[in-house]
């Protein structure tokens, strides 16, 4: 079977016409001939959405009771049973009330998809998980439904209801969007036009990314290699020279001129590994690229400006940023380079290629070491003084070979030595060797005369024969300490990567892995004041450093006070004491040193995130506060001044039935008010950490009834069964009592009538459990967390309820004595609150009983 087609309609806020423009496509295709149903639609009051549902056939709602409430929700089972061409689900973000077939409605979505059923339906830009967090900076509104992005992604089509912020706020202020009673709030609020113009430009942008991808697919399906400029890409290629920084600048500036143009830069590694770029150059220019907004790529391959235009071509990038060539004139003239090759064949793409200084320079070899060690050398000249004349020697005795032979055994002799010492050994021997042979072995004898052409064409093959073995014995062992160096880079930096990352604090960790790996004594990264930067006097004063971090013993403190200085940037400096380094380790070093100051701007973050994460979640509490307690607090004010005026109006002479109950009503709605205030100063407490704990051994068949008495008459039929030789527990009594009762009114209000709770206790090493279980509807698991978030009542639709604290400040009680709450389901149906203490340990102060 064919699975389903999706095709949502985005929009930016409420009211832009969704729902409007999904029913105006449902009559169209209804009009075609196609079978088309309506699964759900939202109409929210709004009269123009529901006229137009006109004639479509609806699907009855499944009614679902939660809470002692009534709610409707898409029939699933019914659609699929129905199976209709074209489904049509509107609000594809919402969540399903407890009870229902799934727990979102866009797993609903996939199930009629599956069922090979198309489906019409609609979701705004704030629900996509991806933009969440930005649309809760943007409005100050935290969206709890939410809709995977890849799910939408995945949709055949997206096509957006696109709404001036003008415009949306008339439709508001004519009514067609929300009640009479709300449209002052609302454009007071969410309705901004800043709000509005900012959720405008993510759902086009989001769009125009899931546009891209299309365009991408398609691309590749039709396997279209030349670029389409569709929109601006600018690609900068990196080389890991000096000049990386002024190119990542240039080309974010190219990038700035085209609005929403990307910047990417790529680097073409050698795919051989030998010959390779400063690692600390590149890791210091993929920070400035991402900092710039762009981002960093790697490559391999062997031909640079196939590999560069290949990466091109394959982003789709409509123009190249390459540096000015830093070979010599005579380099240039000898090839073309890489910048002249890849502008001849970069077809579409248009290419720019940018001066710096160091273009013209050529490359520094930066102290090339020789191919082989100072010893084997050493040895090489040995050889050739002892065995050039040895040879010779022997050569004399055995007069019967001929020069082909003679020229042959000091052929061997030059290989030898060149195998042992290398090109300078080899080429005395071979320059050598051509003499000895000339004056002892080539007629005329004794003199550098050479008679016979052939003889000198035999001499000069062994001379040229020499050379190049030579050469390419040396080459060959340049080549193998370059790899065995490049692999030991390699393995460093492997090993400093999976340092870091298991690494609690990653900089402490880098720093470690650098002093280990050079045997050094300590290692410590500077930070210069910033009152001194760029004054060279005032930074060699050493008040002007400030030690970020150490590792080591005598760490230093100035940059003078270390062997090795290793500048990072304008204020960070690592400094390294201890043996000097090698100028070989010079640019893994440096890398070290990029990478620390990337792990010191993270931790800095992490800090500030740390910091502003309280704050922010003070913020959203005391907003949430505001939007919720104000029912709450008056409802108990208004029924308890009710009563009291009642009773103390002369109009009226109320019996002594209706006295008590009126005196009771105001006696329950200011015990409501008290635990509301309690609760309310309890959270704050918590959440500010200066919530007192004074633990105390405690029986739990001493608490629980307590609990229960707090509750009064609604909590008499609650069953107990706590265990006589229970173990007492530690824990706060207080506190314990606090949270015992929120969790059984909880229970309390969930109960079927008749069914009232059980609460249970048992021991299970070093814990005590307590376990409050009703037969309620219970929680679906994925829902479990959300009943212990502050001011939330899961399934709510307003702030009616509750403001939904008993939960978020039983758990915060418990785990503030060291124990814990969690929700189980219990056997049968409904919902098993845990409650675990730390058991008691001999030595704690007994806990009051009364």
């Amino acid at each position: 079977m064919a699975r389903g087609e999706l095709r949502i309609y985005l929009g930016a806020a409420p009211g832009v016409g969704k729902t409007y423009a999904m029913l105006e496509e449902a009559h169209r295709r209804a009009e075609r001939g196609t079978d088309v149903v309506i699964g759900l639609v939202e109409t929210h009051g709004r009269k123009h959405t529901a006229a137009m549902i006109g004639d479509l056939e609806q699907v009855p709602r499944r009614t679902i009771e939660y809470r002692g409430a009534e709610f409707t929700e898409m029939d699933v089972d019914a659609v699929l049973a129905r199976r209709p061409q074209v489904a049509v689900v509107d609000e594809l973000a919402h969540t399903n009330v407890p009870g229902s077939r799934n727990g979102k409605r866009w797993q609903d979505v996939q199930e009629l998809l599956d069922a090979g059923i198309d489906v019409l339906s609609t979701v705004n830009i704030q629900h996509l998980e991806s933009v969440n967090d930005v649309v809760a900076q943007i409005t100050g509104t935290v969206q709890r439904e939410t809709v995977p992005d890849e799910i939408v992604r995945a949709a055949e089509q997206v096509e957006l209801v696109d709404m001036t912020p003008e415009a949306l706020r008339r439709r508001m202020a004519h009514g067609n969007i929300y009640r009479p009673d709300k449209i002052d709030a609302a454009l007071g609020n969410y309705f901004r036009v800043g709000n509005l113009t900012a959720l405008r430009e993510l759902a086009l942008l989001w769009l125009a990314d899931k546009v891209d991808e299309q365009l991408g697919q398609y691309r590749s399906q039709q396997g279209i290699a030349e670029t389409w400029e569709a929109r601006e890409r600018v690609v900068v290629a990196l080389t890991g020279g000096p000049e990386g920084e002024t190119l990542i600048r240039r080309a974010a500036r190219i990038a700035a001129r085209s609005k929403g143009a990307d910047l990417l830069a790529v680097h073409v590694a050698r795919s051989d590994g030998l010959v390779g770029a400063d690692p600390a150059q590149l890791a210091r220019q993929r920070v400035l690229v991402e900092s710039l907004g762009g981002t960093y790529h790697q490559v391999l391959g062997t031909d640079v400006p196939a590999a560069l235009l290949d990466f091109a071509r394959g982003v789709n990038a409509t123009q190249l940023v390459l540096g000015a060539s830093r070979r010599g004139r005579l380099a240039q003239l000898l090839s073309r380079g890489v910048g002249v090759t890849t502008i001849a064949q970069s077809g579409a793409i248009d290419v720019h290629l940018v001066t710096h200084t160091e273009a013209g320079r050529g490359r520094r070899a930066g102290g090339v070491p020789a191919a082989l060690s100072r010893p084997r050398r050493l040895l090489g000249f040995a050889l050739a003084a002892v065995g050039v004349p040895l040879l010779t020697l022997l050569l004399k005795v055995l007069p019967d070979l001929t020069l082909a032979s003679d020229i042959l055994l000091f052929l061997a002799a030059v290989i030898v030595v060149a195998l042992v010492g290398g090109l300078w050994p080899a080429l005395i021997t071979a320059l050598g060797g051509s003499l000895i042979l000339n004056w002892f072995f080539t007629p005329p004898f004794y003199t550098l005369t050479i008679a016979e052409p052939d003889n000198l064409l035999a001499l000069a093959v062994f001379v040229g024969v020499a050379l190049s073995v030579s050469w390419i014995v040396d080459v060959a062992a340049r080549r193998t300490r370059e790899a065995a160096r490049a692999a030991a880079d390699a393995q460093t930096l492997a090993a400093v990567a999976g340092g870091v990352l298991r690494g609690g604090r990653p900089l402490i960790a880098l720093l470690d892995q650098l002093r280990e790996t050079f045997g050094l004594r300590a290692v410590s990264v500077l930070e210069l004041a910033e009152e001194a930067t760029g004054r060279p006097a005032r930074a060699r004063e050493e008040r002007a450093w400030r030690v970020v971090a150490s590792v080591g013993e005598e760490a230093a403190t100035t940059p003078d006070s270390g062997e090795t200085v290793v500048p990072v940037d304008e204020r960070i400096t690592v400094v390294l004491c201890g043996a000097r380094l090698e100028a070989a380790d010079r640019r893994l070093i440096e890398a070290f040193a990029a990478q620390a100051a990337v792990a010191l701007r993270q931790e800095r973050l992490a800090e500030e995130a740390a910091t502003a994460r309280p704050l922010a979640e003070a913020d959203r509490m005391r907003t949430a506060l505001l939007a919720a307690v104000s029912h709450d607090l008056r409802t108990p004010l208004a029924s308890a001044k009710a009563a009291v005026t009642s009773l103390r109006s002369p109009d009226i002479d109320f019996d002594e039935e209706d006295r008590a109950e009126l005196l009771a009503t105001a006696e329950e709605s200011l015990d409501r008010l008290a635990r509301l205030v309690a609760n309310l100063l309890d959270m704050s407490r918590l959440q500010a950490g200066a919530l007192g704990v004074t633990p105390a051994v405690i029986g739990l068949e001493d608490a629980v009834p307590r609990a229960l008495d707090e509750l009064g008459p609604q909590a008499a039929g609650v069953a107990t069964d706590i265990p006589a030789d229970l173990p007492a527990a530690t824990a706060d009594p207080g506190l314990l009592e606090r949270v015992l009762v929120n969790v059984v009114a909880n229970a309390l209000r969930h109960s079927p009538p008749g069914q009232p709770p059980t609460i249970t206790a048992s021991a299970h090493a070093n814990q005590v459990e307590l376990r409050v279980i009703d037969t309620g509807p219970g929680i679906p698991e994925d829902q479990w967390e959300h009943v212990f978030l502050p001011f939330q009542r899961l399934g709510d639709r307003d702030n009616q309820t509750g403001v939904g604290l008993g939960l978020a400040l039983s758990r915060g009680l418990a785990e503030a004595m060291g124990g814990s709450l969690t929700p189980e389901t219990t056997p049968g149906g409904g919902l098993t609150m845990v409650l675990r203490l730390p058991a008691a340990t001999h030595g704690m102060v007994e806990g009051p009983q009364e």
